[in-house]
């Protein structure tokens, strides 16, 4: 059986007012995320901010959530980029302990080509020591990994183990899972369509909400890992609006609200991004009412 079977939760930093790590808050979540029944935690993934990280805030993220998780549940270390040499040589000294697999995006901005990205992946699996779980997810990266290069790298490198799809294409989404090798899993990238992903074969999901409503949102994934769709419909429906509230206005911005009126952490996000509008705040504040 899959370890990564049921919801994954790209975890969300939390920071203090004057942009320092908030490390209480940081345990906060993890014991929420704990407490709320999911399966694993994926540190440092897109969710986390950790474009706008430096390297030693990394390390600290990475082994404190590590110690404070203390192997109750696996963890995932996020670790991508668009320069293949760098993410390379950042797999290769990466302390693995208290991690059990390497979450590696599609290399962005460069817009390589399939062959690229092949290449790309090839070299950073044959670094790491630990497995590599691929993500595609074209509308952050402004490339699309294909499901052939997806199945090729599925079938030719033997310790890349499953892959987020967050692209949104169901074509993609079928021929990977109609084509994957045994033992290769097919995970969601995108909350809202979690449930017809696991219909076609998905093991689960690598939530954002789910920083938010662990409970409400795995308990609806477990359902649904049962093939009883029908009995997981009414949960599913009634997350939609609070997920379209979390992308509104950007990505942790909308979670950090929602975790915020749950008094789990503050809403403080780093530039680039700022906080949602008191607008969005009021209707996430609504939804998450409803949802606990």
């Amino acid at each position: 059986m899959s370890k990564f079977l049921g919801t994954g939760v790209a975890m969300v930093t939390p920071f203090l007012q004057d942009g320092g790590i908030d490390f209480p808050g940081l345990e906060k979540t993890i014991e929420h995320l704990i407490n709320g029944k999911i399966e694993y935690i994926v540190v440092l993934g897109t969710t986390a901010e950790s474009a706008t990280l430096t390297n030693e805030e990394k390390k600290q993220i990475f082994e404190f959530t590590a110690q404070k998780v203390n192997k109750r549940i696996p963890l995932v270390a996020g670790i991508g980029g668009n320069n293949t040499a760098e993410i390379v040589s950042a797999v290769s000294q990466f302390n693995i302990t208290g991690y059990e697999a390497i979450l590696s995006v599609v290399p962005y901005y460069n817009k390589p080509t399939q062959e690229g990205i092949f290449q790309h992946y090839k070299a950073v699996a044959e670094a790491a020591t630990l497995p590599i779980i691929l993500y595609n997810v074209p509308g952050r990266t402004g490339v699309t990994m294909s499901a052939a290069t997806t199945l090729r790298l599925a079938k030719t490198v033997k310790n890349i183990i499953a892959v987020k799809e967050a692209s949104g294409n169901f074509d993609i989404f079928n021929e990977i899972a109609a084509n994957k090798p045994t033992g290769f899993d097919l995970i969601s990238g995108d909350d809202p369509v979690t449930l017809p992903m696991i219909a076609l074969g998905a093991v689960g999901v690598i939530s954002v909400i789910g920083n938010a409503v662990p409970l409400v949102f795995s308990e609806m994934i477990r359902t649904c890992l049962k093939g009883d769709y029908k009995a997981a419909q009414p949960a599913h429906f009634s997350l939609l609006e609070f997920t379209r509230l979390c992308f509104v206005e950007g990505n942790p911005a909308g979670v950090k609200a929602g975790m915020k009126q749950l008094g789990i952490c503050d809403d403080h996000v780093r530039l680039p991004l700022v906080k949602v509008s008191d607008e969005t705040r009021a209707k996430i504040i609504t939804e998450i009412n409803k949802l606990n």
